[in-house]
């Protein structure tokens, strides 16, 4: 049993069964026992892999979007250059390092980073220690200004609320106890008007998550957007709208029981991309067409990119990039599983690859 385990244990006792939301929270942010508040997460060492890490390509690839949309924009300077749980750092730092011929970019640029933990804030600083960062908490603290911001994987590990549908009510996941143990039972069932458009497109038994965090963090983003240019790319997995189980958990690579070890796998879940395109268009911006990440990577040029490396490029290095490049576009890896999102101040500002 882990120590957060034991807390989890203790506080069910006291207070009953909690929402899979509270669980999600406390597992990934716990101050003391919380997966991001005690390990690097990322590469071979840890529990899994992101794009970025994958292959320099990503972050070329989505650098270039962006300063094209600043350059389409009128080059508004300064401007903020911002990234939501960025890791490593890798994907600022490939963005940084593909837009320095970009004229007057770099002078007018701000680099500010969303990130809560400590381990990985240390890593982002040894990654950029040539660039002058800002480390906020939240997107509440960027500045109003014209806003470039990328966010990549982010979304999948914000906590979820998960519903089963029982005629006209819904039964809400909970972690609970069963003989002193962890487990995941339902709530009874409740009307939740909040869900009253899924009606239509469910059935008795069918499962539906929503994630309250997303919205507000989306608000945000898209508000600067409207009312001071720049625009927002986010990727991550996930679908145009919840429906089904996707809450897992990764730990050394390998799927394990969400409530066996908490604090020491991640936990995430599919991203409704539905959800954040209407709350940018509530807040005044402009959601462009969800289009599968492979897509995306395709219209903004790696293929020509991945040739160009390739030239450079033998023997076990070359197999290695052509896999790289395979993981990131094939839709057999992440090239469909993996959605892409833009947001802007106008369907005509979307940035390159996006459609309205």
């Amino acid at each position: 049993m882990t120590p957060l385990a034991d807390l989890l244990i203790r506080r069910i006792r006291q207070t009953g069964p909690m929402s899979l939301a509270e669980f999600m929270s406390d597992c990934l942010l716990h101050p003391e026992h919380g997966y991001y508040t005690t390990r690097d997460p990322l590469g071979a060492g840890g529990d899994f892999t992101t794009a970025p890490e994958i292959s320099q390509m990503f972050g070329e690839m989505i650098g270039l979007c962006l300063a094209q949309n600043w350059l389409d924009q009128g080059a508004p300077s300064p401007f903020v250059l911002a990234e939501i749980g960025p890791g490593r750092g890798t994907l600022m730092a490939d963005i940084l390092r593909v837009t320095k011929t970009v004229p007057g970019l770099h002078a007018a640029l701000q680099v500010h980073l969303i990130e809560a933990s400590p381990t990985l804030k240390a890593a982002q600083a040894k990654a950029l220690a040539a660039y002058q960062v800002t480390w906020l908490e939240s997107v509440m603290g960027l500045p109003e200004a014209p806003l470039w911001l990328v966010a990549n994987e982010f979304f999948d590990a914000l906590p979820i609320r998960q519903f089963t549908r029982d005629g006209a009510r819904w039964r809400e996941a909970q972690v609970g106890l069963a003989d002193g143990t962890l487990t995941l039972g339902l709530s009874a069932a409740a009307p939740m008007p909040e869900l009253a458009p899924r009606m239509s497109d469910t059935k008795d038994g069918d499962i539906v998550e929503t994630c309250p965090a997303a919205a507000p963090i989306v608000t945000e983003i898209a508000t600067r957007i409207a009312q001071y240019g720049g625009a927002a790319v986010f990727v991550d997995y996930g679908d145009w709208r919840s429906l089904g189980d996707t809450f897992q958990a990764l730990e050394a690579h390998q799927m394990v029981d969400p409530l066996a070890r908490p604090g020491s796998a991640d936990l995430t879940a599919h991203v409704a991309f539905e959800a954040l395109a209407h709350a940018a268009q509530n807040a005044g911006a402009v959601a462009s067409q969800m289009i599968p990440q492979g897509m995306l990577l395709g219209r903004l040029g790696i293929s020509a990119r991945a040739e160009a490396l390739a030239t450079k490029l033998s023997g076990e290095a070359l197999k290695s990039h052509i896999a790289a490049f395979d993981r990131l576009t094939s839709p057999a890896e992440m090239g469909t599983l993996f959605k892409a999102l833009a947001l802007a101040p106008t369907a005509k500002l979307l940035p390159p690859g996006f459609d309205a």
